[in-house]
């Protein structure tokens, strides 16, 4: 892609505003702790005081937004607490230039660090880094920051009261994601009724699972409906593709096909009623057909051997899941152990092991944090050389639009001055024509910053006309005439979001050129995850073997983190570097049947103590050290090489099965492999 159709898509995306469900009642709980902060403040205290208190109420409610399944209350005493730190910290360095570059660089590259720990993390250092910014000229000796970082961490202990006192669907987030992931098995099960080899998007189950760690009170309060239904889910999806693939053993027609139509039909049904009881914590409304499709007798005479059994065990799943999306009354019913999530103090070891890890050249989030450490010094150092005054709002607009990737950075700079634009001219015009006293113009800051929470999920765009008329009022309550504000900040946010796109075409962090090993994690987590399903026929340890499931989760992992790099790079103005559009469709699609036979292969496991096959033993291993060296050479730009592979699985063509799908399974997977190595060969360099 070009630079100039670069730039033009992440335009339209930056300015894009997109349809969303709002959240008025969280958006109003957000506006109504910022104007008890300010309100108390502006009374006791004064402008000065206030105008310190509404930053750390403003960035409290922020973090209640993001999409985080820990508590809301902590998310509001983190953000408070931390910016209240670096608030005092920078103050003290403040008076002194150097010493202050000097912690702005670390502080700035510590906050870069931090997206290693996630978004919600990067967001809220982000958020601290250009704050502080902006507050360390407040305060006036040390007594006073202090005082300032005091209130500022009162504000986030407001924000958190009120999530706690004044819930807004309380486990919304996590009932969502349940809800999501059993509708996205309904959506599955019914298009499996007309394609019988359809793919699955594994995403809605990854998030279901990450929103199911709870921390030790999460658990003591979590209700009942929200534990065992994921690992039911996750159990359906191999049923539902093993009933509906003909290499299982049903006809592509027939009354067998029809039977098996009709208990897909049913299993949506079921899945959905499941996700909208679990959503709303309502009864269980299931409709009539789908329990008589189920009960229906003509099971046991219309499929017969593993669709059979395939039937059965998609029936007992499926009450299982009605039995435990039902909401009780006893908030002490158990249902499964929950998956635990560590404490703030637990994390840090954990955090602090992913940012070592991060620590190496090629890694973006390293490269983003050298960049916007960077680059906000340099927009410091500017903003106090130009005579414009309020020399920070450039270094504080580079660090709020900077993210590890390309077409964020880039779509963010372009919203943020967009809506910069729109903003402080709505509010110009309002400011003049009005003359809004102290009180009526933090009034009208907490109005904006309604809006902002109330927009802030449609898109940057928005959220920032909102953020940008809050600002205006905000320094209108503390007596800052509009003529002093309007140019200098435009052209100031201008500066800042040129600097963050220049730093970024000068040290980037593309994803192209890492494709390939994105492709090579994706092959070798799932042919581990192929080779630990075969060793379950050799080593019968049942379905639910938790070593299949560690393997399982791996390769969607690997999957998501593929298509994840693979959309960065779609919008990055890089070259393909020895992938073509074509190669990287067709080799998709093989490991996509790889990992689809793979599950067939899972949901026909032998039961615990059945008898071993010692052919699987050789397959799996085979299966693992031909994907091991596939995935190496595919990162070394080499061309895969199956014969182990193909040699174990010729070894047992001429003999009668042990299995009925273990022999056809292999042979399906080999063929998979060998159109993945097909896909890759037509931009593959021969080596000489």
């Amino acid at each position: 892609m070009s630079w100039l159709r670069a730039l033009k898509g992440t335009a339209r995306s930056g300015l894009t505003v997109e349809r969303k469900r709002l959240e008025p009642v969280g958006a109003a709980r957000g506006a109504l702790g910022l104007a008890l902060v300010v309100g108390v403040s502006l009374a006791l205290f004064g402008p000065a005081v206030a105008v310190s208190s509404a930053f750390g109420a403003f960035q409290a409610a922020i973090a209640t937004f993001q999409r985080s399944w820990r508590p809301r209350p902590t998310l509001a005493l983190a953000s408070g607490a931390s910016l209240a730190l670096s608030t005092f910290v920078g103050y003290l360095t403040a008076a002194h230039g150097g010493l202050f570059l000097a912690l702005l660089l670390l502080w700035t590259f510590l906050s870069g660090l931090a997206w290693a720990a996630g978004p919600t993390a990067g967001l809220i250092a982000s958020s601290n880094v250009a704050m502080m910014l902006v507050t360390v000229t407040l305060p006036t000796s040390v007594a006073t920051a202090a005082g300032h970082a005091a209130v500022i961490f009162a504000g986030g202990l407001v924000q958190a009261a009120l999530v706690a006192l004044v819930p807004v669907r309380r486990w919304g987030a996590q009932r969502d994601a349940l809800a999501d992931a059993l509708a996205a098995e309904a959506d599955y099960a019914r298009r499996l009724r007309h394609d019988p080899v359809a793919p699955f998007d594994p995403v809605p189950l990854m998030t279901a699972r990450n929103a199911a760690a709870v921390t030790p009170r999460q658990a003591r309060r979590r209700p009942p409906e929200l534990h065992g239904s994921r690992g039911l889910a996750e159990r359906i999806r191999p049923v539902l593709a093993s009933l509906a693939d003909p290499a299982v053993g049903v006809p592509g027609e027939g009354p067998q096909r029809d039977r098996v139509r009709e208990l897909l039909d049913a299993a949506a049904s079921v899945l959905d009623a499941a996700a909208h009881a679990v959503r709303h914590g309502e009864p269980v409304v299931l409709p009539a057909p789908a329990l008589d499709a189920l009960r229906a007798p003509a099971a046991g005479s219309v499929l017969t051997g593993p669709p059979r059994r395939a039937a059965a065990r998609l029936t007992a799943l499926l009450g299982d899941v009605l039995e435990t999306a039902e909401p009780h009354t006893e908030t002490s019913i158990r249902t499964g152990v929950a998956r635990s999530r560590p404490t703030l103090l637990r994390l840090a070891p954990l955090v602090l092991a992913q940012i070592r890890a991060e620590l190496r050249h090629e890694s973006p989030v390293l490269r983003h944090a050298i960049r916007v450490s960077v680059v906000t010094a340099a927009g410091y150092l500017l903003g106090a050389v130009l005579p414009l005054g309020h020399g920070y709002w450039a270094p504080m607009a580079s660090v709020m639009v900077m993210r590890p990737d390309f077409s964020q950075t880039y779509a963010r700079s372009v919203a943020r001055f967009g809506g910069t634009l729109v903003g402080v001219g709505l509010a110009t015009a309002v400011v003049r024509s009005a003359h809004p006293g102290t009180y009526l113009s933090a009034g009208l800051a907490v109005l904006c910053a309604f809006g902002m929470y109330l927009l802030m999920r449609t898109g940057y765009a928005a959220s920032q006309v909102c953020v940008s008329a809050y600002v205006v009022f905000l320094l209108g309550t503390a007596g800052e005439g509009v003529d002093q504000t309007v140019r200098e900040r435009v052209l100031l946010t201008l500066l800042g979001g040129l600097l963050a796109m220049l730093a970024y075409a000068v040290y980037p962090a593309w994803e192209t050129p890492r494709l390939r090993g994105r492709l090579a994690d994706w092959l070798e987590a799932i042919g581990r995850y192929a080779a630990v399903v075969a060793a379950g026929y050799a080593d019968p340890a049942g379905p639910a073997d938790p070593e299949v499931r560690e393997a399982l989760l791996r390769t969607r992992a690997a999957r998501v983190a593929w298509q994840e790099a693979l959309e960065r790079a779609a919008h990055e103005p890089v070259r393909h570097r020895g992938l073509s559009h074509a190669a990287v469709e067709q080799a998709e699609h093989a490991l996509g049947e790889f990992g689809r036979v793979a599950m067939l292969m899972e949901a026909h496991l032998p039961d615990r103590g059945a008898d071993p096959l010692p052919y699987a033993a050789v397959l799996a291993e085979a299966l693992r050290r031909s994907t091991e060296r596939g995935a190496k050479e595919v990162r070394e730009r080499g061309e895969p090489d199956w014969a182990e592979l193909r040699e174990a699985v010729g070894a047992r063509s001429g003999e009668p099965p042990d299995h009925f799908l273990l022999h056809k399974g292999a042979a399906l997977l080999l063929e998979s492999l060998d159109e993945f190595a097909t896909a890759l060969s037509e931009t593959t360099p021969s080596r000489r």
